[in-house]
């Protein structure tokens, strides 16, 4: 009956995971338009929401990765993945709450490789699997946005740099609908999975999947594609303000070019398994976007801190997932543990939202309604 309980309480964190994923990535897909006035914001998120749901049905590739290519799956308990979730959830909140656009994909990978560290030690983490899938593509794959989106908007000035400004700023707004609507499907292909691959992982650590015959079942893909969709229709303002207008102002071909690369960088590297972190290279194609028109026109001190924050994600996600493993141990090995943090963990997101919500919404900051 106790692991009964504590496979209810990982599936129900692990949704609310995705659920933040959503609101906390909702700028990686719409901040582009909204910049650039291509879309109303509301339009914008709901079409994002529409398209991370049906984007999580297109491949499994990315939640095999994350359910048995980082973790020995046969030696992780469902108290090591609750708490991992409950390290990524808190890195989340914290970046939120200050608007910082960090990755939530590192958040997950680092809260669930810090529990599995102390639960059980070095020989249940696969280091190879780390840092081939997950460390080498978060730094090659920024680059590689950065350098498309700078390639495409040289290109596109030079395309169109004669032609009247104001035909050619609407074409290019009609072609972030396109671009942009790319590049949220392919978020929830690659981040709805995380969640798909990490509630598998508990199933396989509850004995409900057998370790050699892993398969993500139809109903959990369901549940994340739905989560990970409502998060994104609630947005998350405060960081949307951040990457739609702090980092960049951006004009109309610089948001088509940004997302547009941003979307073909995603979409490759969901066909090979890699969780990427999609904040990371949507930034890449916003940077390069602006720097190749002008290097002065990037508020580079604002890159410096979001990169700051994605250096800081996987080790501070791994520290909080650490401690609240040992934190479930003190209460024994049974579901007493995860409901008093899960318990602890409402009531924080309790006071945050009322606090926020008390302070004024952050929605009018970015325009919408």
């Amino acid at each position: 009956m106790g692991d009964d309980v504590i496979l209810v309480i990982v599936v129900v964190t692990a949704l609310l995971f995705d659920f933040t994923n959503g609101f906390h990535d909702t700028a990686n897909v719409v901040a582009t338009s909204i910049s650039t006035r291509a879309m109303p914001p509301r339009v914008a998120v709901t079409m994002a929401a529409v398209l991370n749901f049906v984007g999580a049905f297109i491949s499994l590739a990315v939640a095999a990765t994350v359910g048995k290519g980082i973790v020995e799956s046969g030696s992780v308990t469902s108290t090591t993945v609750f708490a991992g979730l409950i390290g990524a959830i808190a890195w989340n909140l914290a970046t939120w709450y200050f608007g910082l656009p960090s990755s939530s994909s590192h958040a997950l990978i680092g809260g669930i490789v810090g529990s599995t560290l102390v639960a059980e030690g070095t020989s249940a983490v696969k280091f190879d699997g780390l840092l081939g899938k997950v460390i080498v593509p978060a730094l090659i794959a920024p680059l590689v946005a950065f350098v498309v989106a700078g390639l495409a908007i040289i290109a596109a000035y030079a395309i169109v740099g004669r032609l009247r400004p104001g035909s050619v700023t609407q074409g290019y707004r009609l072609g972030q609908w396109a671009s942009g609507g790319l590049l949220a499907l392919s978020h929830g292909t690659n981040d709805a999975q995380k969640t798909m691959g990490i509630i598998t992982l508990a199933l396989v650590a509850h004995g409900s999947i057998a370790a050699n015959n892993f398969h993500v079942p139809d109903w959990v893909v369901i549940s994340s594609a739905t989560s990970i969709a409502l998060g994104t229709y609630i947005g998350g303002w405060r960081i949307i303000k951040t990457m739609a207008t702090r980092i960049i102002k951006m004009d109309a071909a610089q948001g088509f070019s940004a997302s547009g690369a941003g979307a073909a960088v995603i979409l490759a590297s969901s066909h090979f398994g890699y969780p990427l972190s999609t904040t990371h290279v949507i930034n890449g194609g916003i940077l390069g976007a602006g720097a190749a028109k002008r290097l002065s026109a990037v508020r580079w001190g604002i890159a410096g801190n979001i990169a700051i924050a994605w250096v800081l994600t996987l080790p501070m996600a791994a520290l909080i997932g650490a401690i609240v493993y040992g934190i479930t141990r003190v209460f024994g090995t049974g579901a007493a543990g995860p409901i008093v943090v899960s318990g602890l963990l409402l009531a924080a997101l309790l006071v945050i939202f009322v606090r926020r919500f008390q302070q004024g919404s952050p929605v009018t900051a970015t325009g919408a309604p």
